[in-house]
C-alpha cells in the first residue's frame, strides 16, 4: 500500500481538462489513497489530500474545506483483475452507488511511473463528479476475490469539528478492587488531585463519525514537554444519551505516573491532519489552532499516608454511619420488604424470559454458521476434515441447545475448544484457553454461551485471513472479587467507532444490558480495543467470585 502511495504522490500532475456535462474546470492530480486520484475544480484552495492514521487500516481521509467539485479517478495495473473489483459510494453516510462494477469499456491507458522511475501503463476510468461542499463523500474500492481488504477514500468537505472533552475519570483502589471518580470538565481546566490509591486517569471525548481523525496529547507546561500521547481511542466503557440512543463514547486511559510532579499540565485533542499537504501555501498557525481543543490540568499528587490513629478514627466514624443506616434502612425494608420483593420479582422475571428469547435466537445463528462451515468444506472436497467437522458439531450442539441458564467455566471451555477445534480445520489457526490456578473451573458458574459470539468473530473478522499464522487466546482471569474475562487475536482490528450489523455482537450487546438488569448486585462490563495489531475483548463480571 505504501509503494501505491508513494508512487501516486511521486506523479503529480498539471493538467487542465474540461467536465463537458457539467461545464466545470479541473485541474492538479491528487493522490486519494488506494487505487484512486482525484482532480478539484479550478478555484479550489487548501487541498489536504490522502491522511493516513496508525489505527485506521487502508483508510485514507482528503480534507476539502475550499473545494467546490471534485473528480475521483480509478487506476489499475494491467495485471489487475478488473472483472473483479467493486465500488461503493456513500454522500453523508447514505448508499448512492452500492457494489457496482467497473465498467470496462471506458478504460484509458494511462502511461505512469513506477517505484523504479519506469514507465508503466495503467488503465483508469472516472468514478464521478461529485459537489463536496458541506458534504461527506466516501468511496469504498475491493476485489471480490479479497472481499475483507477494503481501501476507504473519505472526501471531507465540510468544517472539521473541534472535539470536546466530556468528562474527565479518575480510577482509584478499594477493599473491593477499583473505582472510578468522574468529573465533568469546565470550561477552561480543572483542579485534580492523585492520592496514593489513585492509579489511573480516564479522558472521555463526544462522538463524532470521524473519531479517528483526532489524537491526544498531554504537554508539561513547566517543562514544554509531551508526557503522553495517544490515537487509539478505546470504546465501551463510558456512555451518552444521543438522540434517545445509548451511544458508546470515544475515550483513552493512562497511568498517573505520566504526572512527574505537580504543576500545570495541558490536554490537547486536534486533528491528525498532514498540514504542509494544500495547495496555497497561506495557511497561518493561527488558522491550525482552531482546530485545537485544550484544556488545562492543575495536577497536585499528594503522597501523604495516614497514621494508625487517624485510620482507626475514621473507621470508627465510618461505622458508626454505617451502622446508623444500616439501622435506618433495616426499619424501611421491614416495611416496605413485600412490595419491594414483589416488583423485583417481576421485573426479574420479566428480564428472563427476554434473556431466554434472546439466547433462542443465538442458537439458531451460531448452528447456521457452523452448518456453512462444513458446506464449505464439503464444496472444497475435503471429507475427512468434514466428517471431522460434523463430529465436533454434534457434541457442539447437544450443549448449545441446552437450555441451561448457567453453566461452568469448565462447561464453557469444552464448548470453546470443540468450536475453535471445528474451525481450525477450515483455517488452520492456533489457539490458547488459560486460566488462573486458583479458579475453580468445575464449581464456577457463568451464563451460557456468553463468550461465544465474541470468539465467533474473531475467528470470523480477525484471524480468518490469516491461516497458520492467526493465533486467538481465551483468558479466565480471576481479579480480586471479579471475574475477567478476555478475548485476543491478532487480526487487522476493526473500526470500534462504526455500528456492528453483525447478529451475534448486537444480540450480545443486548444479552450483556438484561444481565445486567437481573444481576443487579453484579455489573457487566464489556470494553473492545482493535488496532492494526489485533483486537481485544475484555468482558468484566464484578463482584463474580
Amino acid at each position: 500500500m505504501k509503494k501505491i502511495i508513494f508512487t501516486l504522490l511521486s506523479f503529480i500532475i498539471t493538467l487542465s481538462t474540461v467536465d463537458a456535462q457539467k461545464g466545470i474546470n479541473f485541474y492538479h492530480n491528487y493522490a486519494a489513497g488506494g487505487r484512486l486520484l482525484m482532480n478539484v475544480d479550478s478555484s479550489a484552495k487548501n487541498v489536504y489530500y490522502a491522511n493516513i492514521f496508525p489505527n485506521q487500516p487502508n483508510t485514507y481521509f482528503s480534507y476539502l474545506p475550499e473545494v467546490n467539485h471534485v473528480s475521483v479517478q480509478i487506476y489499475l495495473r494491467q495485471t489487475d483483475s478488473v472483472q473483479h473489483y467493486r465500488y461503493t459510494i456513500l454522500e453523508d453516510n447514505k448508499p448512492i452507488v452500492v457494489n457496482k462494477s467497473i465498467n470496462q469499456d471506458e478504460l484509458k491507458d494511462v502511461v505512469r511511473k513506477d517505484d523504479e522511475w519506469q514507465d508503466e501503463i495503467f488503465r483508469s476510468t472516472t468514478l464521478g463528479v461529485f459537489p463536496i461542499k458541506d458534504k461527506t463523500f466516501t468511496i469504498l474500492v475491493y476485489s471480490i476475490e479479497r472481499p475483507l481488504i477494503i481501501d476507504k477514500s473519505v472526501f471531507y468537505g465540510k468544517p472539521i469539528p473541534r472535539a470536546k472533552i466530556k468528562l474527565l475519570a479518575k480510577r482509584f483502589a478499594t477493599d473491593k478492587g477499583v473505582d472510578y471518580a468522574r468529573i465533568l470538565a469546565p470550561k477552561d481546566s480543572t483542579n485534580l488531585t492523585f492520592n496514593e490509591k489513585d492509579d489511573e486517569l480516564t479522558i472521555v471525548k463526544d462522538k463524532s463519525d470521524i473519531d479517528y481523525l483526532y489524537g491526544i496529547s498531554i504537554k508539561d507546561k513547566r517543562t514544554n514537554s509531551i508526557v503522553f500521547e495517544s490515537t487509539a481511542w478505546q470504546y465501551g466503557g463510558y456512555m451518552d444519551d444521543i438522540d434517545g440512543y445509548d451511544v458508546h463514547l470515544p475515550y483513552v486511559k493512562m497511568d498517573k505516573s505520566v504526572f512527574k510532579k505537580s504543576g500545570d499540565y495541558e490536554i490537547t485533542i486536534q486533528p491528525l491532519i498532514r498540514w504542509d499537504r494544500y495547495l496555497d501555501y497561506d495557511i497561518s498557525p493561527k488558522e491550525i489552532e482552531n482546530y485545537a481543543t485544550r484544556h488545562t490540568l492543575s495536577i497536585t499528587l499528594d503522597k501523604q499516608s495516614y497514621t494508625s490513629g487517624e485510620l482507626g478514627k475514621y473507621i470508627g466514624i465510618t461505622c458508626a454511619l454505617l451502622g446508623t443506616i444500616a439501622g435506618l434502612i433495616m426499619v424501611y425494608i421491614k416495611r416496605r420488604s413485600k412490595k419491594l420483593l414483589a416488583e423485583k420479582e417481576a421485573q426479574k422475571n420479566i428480564a428472563k424470559l427476554q434473556l431466554n428469547s434472546i439466547r433462542s435466537q443465538l442458537n439458531p445463528h451460531f448452528l447456521f454458521n457452523a452448518l456453512s462451515g462444513i458446506q464449505n468444506l464439503m464444496n472444497k472436497n475435503e471429507t475427512d476434515n468434514a466428517n471431522k467437522y460434523l463430529a465436533k458439531f454434534a457434541r457442539l450442539t447437544r450443549n448449545v441447545l441446552d437450555n441451561k441458564e448457567l453453566v461452568s467455566l469448565s462447561q464453557e471451555k469444552t464448548l470453546l475448544d470443540d468450536y475453535l477445534q471445528m474451525e481450525q480445520l477450515r483455517f488452520g489457526f492456533t489457539y490458547e484457553i488459560n486460566h488462573s490456578e486458583d479458579l475453580d473451573l468445575a464449581n464456577m458458574e457463568i451464563p451460557s454461551m456468553l463468550l461465544q459470539p465474541f470468539v465467533e468473530n474473531a475467528v470470523k473478522h480477525g484471524i480468518s485471513q490469516k491461516a497458520t499464522a492467526g493465533k486467538i487466546i481465551i483468558e479466565f482471569i480471576k481479579q480480586a472479587n471479579d471475574l475477567v474475562l478476555t478475548i485476543t487475536d491478532n487480526g487487522n482490528g476493526f473500526d470500534t467507532g462504526k455500528k456492528n450489523n453483525g447478529l451475534g455482537l448486537q444480540l450480545s450487546d443486548s444479552r450483556i444490558a438484561l444481565l445486567n438488569r437481573i444481576y443487579k448486585e453484579n455489573r457487566f462490563t464489556l470494553a473492545i480495543q482493535s488496532t492494526t495489531n489485533g483486537t481485544n475483548i475484555s468482558l468484566i463480571l464484578t463482584d463474580w467470585l
